[in-house]
């Protein structure tokens, strides 16, 4: 008879097994039919939904949580977020960054979000974002991974402070190499920096990740040129370009050439549907475009892509509550992945493809897995994308960081039940 720490027992795991899992430490010790086993703790899953932890593959916590703040963003437009950002980070103080960051942290574990990359703008002398957020990577590390990106905000060729602070910010321990090709004074410098920041990465064998193509120009191409320095560099597997938005704007012909080209260098592509579909398409009468990049026909060309979160309560986007859920629903909706398979593949692409592409360690609910799951009100991955349900349990490292108990509605119906679930499983044929 086994002991354990933690026994999960009964869970539905997201490949439709049911099965136990027992945890000892920060580990997974066992997962399987584990009858008569005891632990310190035991969660009764009885059915529901086990998952590892989600992942945010592109985050902003220096603004996170910052909305209103020194105004609202009137237009809704991506210049006058970045604009509006500039005047916030201004008057920010490194005590104020870290306790909004905290906060945002404490929401996204109360929600089983367990990693998270942020990108730090690194156009300030001061670095006190960088400061800040360093702090917040320490502190939160018992229970959840943080990853940080050097983001010349304002341009690597067009802020005079860029280059030497993005330079600073790598010394400093950010690990990931980002940049804003789009936003600099001409396609030309756009293509420069995206070809100094790739050598950057590797010279020093970080990762990269790069806004790119954040615009509705179709002429905007300097995916094309990430996919170019990545082979030229050998940094296969070890790059991905946010948001690629001009995409939805290209013609095929264009896209059917670019397309193979990324596959070939192992890019990995990071939509975020929340925030792309707000901020774009804002000079359009009708038909207006919705932002989205060509996720399913990346897939189909063996692109990782993931979803990300992008923004909560910032200079950019006003709503948001730490919910990868609410980003799978939204990129679902908007791509049009409404299959069977392409809706488990939401699913996965807020879990498994955004760990793969930060690289995580540990990441799964297999025996020597690190200890992180989340047990969640519903019965399967397209059941809790259409339900957005409760975390009832979210352990972190072998530790339960999070509960909630389960809150069904009660009803004052006659002839009808007491209580009522949205759960559903539609009825067999036949």
């Amino acid at each position: 008879m086994a002991e354990f720490d933690i026994l999960i027992r009964g869970g539905t795991l997201t490949d439709g097994r049911v099965a136990d899992i027992g945890t000892r430490g920060d580990r997974i010790a066992a997962v399987g039919d584990l009858a008569g086993s005891t632990a310190g703790r035991v969660i009764e899953a009885a059915g529901d939904l086990v998952s590892p932890p989600f992942v945010d593959p592109h985050f902003h916590l220096d603004a996170t949580l910052s909305y209103g703040t020194p105004r609202i963003n009137a237009s809704g437009t991506l210049l006058e977020g970045i604009a509006l950002w500039g005047e916030l980070k201004a008057q920010a103080t490194v005590e104020e960054m870290v306790d909004r960051a905290l906060s945002y942290c404490d929401w996204a574990v109360s929600m089983g979000l367990l990693a998270i990359r942020s990108h730090v703008d690194t156009c300030d002398d001061a670095l006190k974002g960088v400061e800040a957020l360093l702090h917040v990577r320490d502190r939160v590390k018992p229970w959840l991974d943080l990853q940080l990106v050097a983001f010349p905000q304002d341009g690597f060729f067009r802020d005079p402070t860029a280059q030497a602070n993005t330079i600073r910010a790598l010394d400093m321990g950010v690990e990931v190499v980002g940049g804003i090709p789009h936003f600099e004074r001409s396609m030309e410098e756009g293509r420069a920096s995206v070809r100094a920041l790739c050598e950057i990465a590797a010279e020093r064998g970080l990762l990269v990740d790069m806004h790119c193509d954040e615009t509705d120009d179709p002429l905007s191409r300097h995916i094309e040129t990430l996919a170019f320095e990545t082979q030229r560099l050998g940094l296969q597997g070890r790059v991905a370009g946010s948001h690629l938005t001009s995409m939805h704007s290209m013609d095929n012909y264009y896209v059917s050439k670019l397309l193979p080209l990324m596959a070939e260098a192992g890019l990995a592509a990071i939509p975020n549907p929340l925030i792309n579909i707000v901020l774009q398409g804002r000079h359009d009468t009708y038909p207006k475009r919705r932002g989205l990049t060509r996720v399913k026909e990346m897939q189909a060309h063996g692109i990782t892509v993931g979803w990300g979160q992008d923004c909560v309560r910032d200079p950019w986007y006003s709503l948001g509550t730490a919910d990868m859920l609410d980003v799978a629903f939204m990129g679902l909706h908007v791509a049009q992945m409404t299959a069977p398979e392409e809706m488990r593949r939401c699913f996965e692409m807020v879990t498994v493809e955004n760990a793969r592409i930060l690289h995580l360690e540990g990441y799964g609910l297999h025996e020597g897995a690190l200890a992180s799951l989340v047990v969640l009100d519903a019965g399967d991955p397209v059941e809790a994308i259409r339900l957005r349900p409760d975390r009832l349990a979210v352990i972190a490292k072998g530790r339960v960081v999070a509960e909630k108990a389960r809150n069904d509605s009660r009803l004052a119906l006659d002839g009808r039940p007491a209580s009522v679930r949205r759960r559903h499983r539609p009825r067999a044929a036949g």
